[in-house]
């Protein structure tokens, strides 16, 4: 088959190394050129460094190269990963761990909002959404000029809003690639004893919070079994909330990890402080480190050399362990992103796990939702399968939310700090106004270096 140009953006991003390891034993996609592209150029050098090697050990014809120019990395590209953590050159692993998100999660806690992981909704999400949004669309616009046909996979957080983002402002086909889904129908599997490929699910919802409408095996209904095994059993530590919330309503939530089910809801901002978050998950804002002391991100921005050595140092030890896989990751247990892309472009049909727009794929939900639902690949990319009608509780919960996503999107774009204040108060974690406008002005100022359109 014709080669194909691949383009990693962000590549300095850990989410990198699966997913190269993934494309480099592609038969499908032998030939092709794997372009990784990053604001720090050192990442993308080190980062093709380890896909060189790789592609040597998968003993298959693939060139992997980096780049420091846009233009040079999207121009005739055919498909495009990304991976931006919205926390622009600064030093760090991964955006958690950066000092813009340390302020997004510090800054609302001192006004009463205790985020766990704050990618997804609440202030946090929000200011994330507003750090990459702006640089996602410059990229599309790019794209436009030099590749308008790529298809491109993004894998960063707020993906809904991102996705809607892109969506609303440019003529990028996007798909948004995660592996929640992927764990819970796993954990589903576990629970009933069943291998997760046997199992036949359908699931309602968005990034970050589904749930299961149907499982079945080889034609039987699974669903009474695994309600009455999660009644029996206890859950897992940090699958608490989760557990206590299916069994309300009746509808098992396909990924279970309570660090993210909390931002669907206002517990957040009803805890007093960390440790007074409940099912324990004060014990996950410990493994995150997090605290109420704003670090200044500015402080972050120009880093010393020997910070960088040190960083390096660490970085590449991580890039040195990573090793050659055997086999493609399959769309139930892993995001399957070279099987995906192998399938768009031979033409095949293939069912994976995507966010796009609705569509009619869940009736009763807008058509421009951002939802998580199963799609059919073919040589034009991806299209929704229908999923069936929402339940009417989940239905009250996600359409908040899909007018939240639309908020951040417009407010990112136009810079408008009305439009951030009116989605910090359709957020579950909202405070009383006045407390939401000082919030917003401190968040808007700790992120400033990224947001030149809300300091015009």
């Amino acid at each position: 088959m014709p080669a194909r140009k691949i383009v990693c953006i962000g590549a300095g991003s850990f989410y990198f190394p699966r997913a190269i390891a993934d494309l480099v034993i592609c038969r499908d996609l032998e030939g092709s050129e794997i372009v990784l592209y990053d604001i720090d150029g050192e990442k993308a050098r080190r980062m093709a460094g380890m896909g060189q090697r790789l592609r040597a050990a998968s003993g298959l014809d693939f060139k992997v190269r980096a780049t420091t120019s846009l233009a040079d990395a999207v121009d005739g590209a055919d498909f495009a990963l990304s991976s931006i953590g919205g926390s622009g050159a600064e030093i760090t692993q991964n955006v958690y761990g950066s000092r813009y998100h340390n302020a997004d999660v510090a800054i609302p806690a001192r006004y009463g909002i205790h985020q766990v992981v704050g990618d997804t909704c609440g202030p946090a999400g929000m200011m994330m959404g507003f750090r990459s949004i702006p640089a996602y669309l410059k990229i599309c616009r790019e794209m436009e000029k030099r590749c308008p046909k790529v298809m491109l996979f993004n894998h960063s957080n707020p993906m809904a809003a991102l996705c809607r983002a892109m969506h609303k402002y440019s003529s990028i086909n996007v798909v948004g690639v995660c592996h929640g889904v992927q764990g819970g129908i796993m954990y589903a599997g576990e629970i009933l004893g069943i291998a997760p490929q046997e199992l036949d699910c359908v699931w309602i919802g968005t990034n970050h919070y589904y749930w299961f409408t149907r499982v079945a095996h080889f034609g039987k209904d699974m669903y009474p079994e695994l309600r009455k095994r999660m009644a029996r059993r206890k859950p897992p530590k940090g699958c608490v909330m989760s557990a206590a919330l299916s069994a309300i309503y009746g509808f098992h939530i396909v990924y279970p990890a309570d660090d993210h089910i909390i931002e669907f809801y206002p517990f957040s901002s009803q805890a007093g402080d960390f440790d007074s978050l409940p099912y324990g998950l004060g014990d996950e804002v410990r493994l995150w480190g997090r605290s109420t002391k704003v670090k200044s991100p500015a402080a972050a921005r120009s880093p010393s050399g020997t910070v960088r050595r040190r960083f390096f140092k660490q970085y590449q030890k991580v890039l040195d362990e990573v090793q050659p896989i055997e086999k493609m990751d399959d769309s139930v247990t892993g995001e399957g992103i070279a099987g995906t892309i192998s399938a768009i472009a031979t033409g095949r049909r293939r069912v994976c796990i995507v966010n796009v727009a609705n569509n009619g794929a869940i009736p009763n939900l807008p058509p421009m939702a951002e939802v998580e639902i199963e799609g059919v690949t073919d040589s034009c990319g991806v299209r929704g399968v229908q999923m069936g009608e929402c339940p009417l509780v989940l239905k009250g919960l996600l359409e908040k939310r899909f007018v939240w996503h639309e908020l951040v999107a417009d407010a990112a774009v136009k810079g408008d700090r009305n439009l951030a204040l009116q989605a910090l108060l359709t957020d579950e974690n909202a405070i009383a106004p006045d407390k939401a406008s000082r919030m917003l002005d401190e968040l808007l100022r700790a992120s400033r270096p990224l947001l030149p359109g809300f300091f015009k």
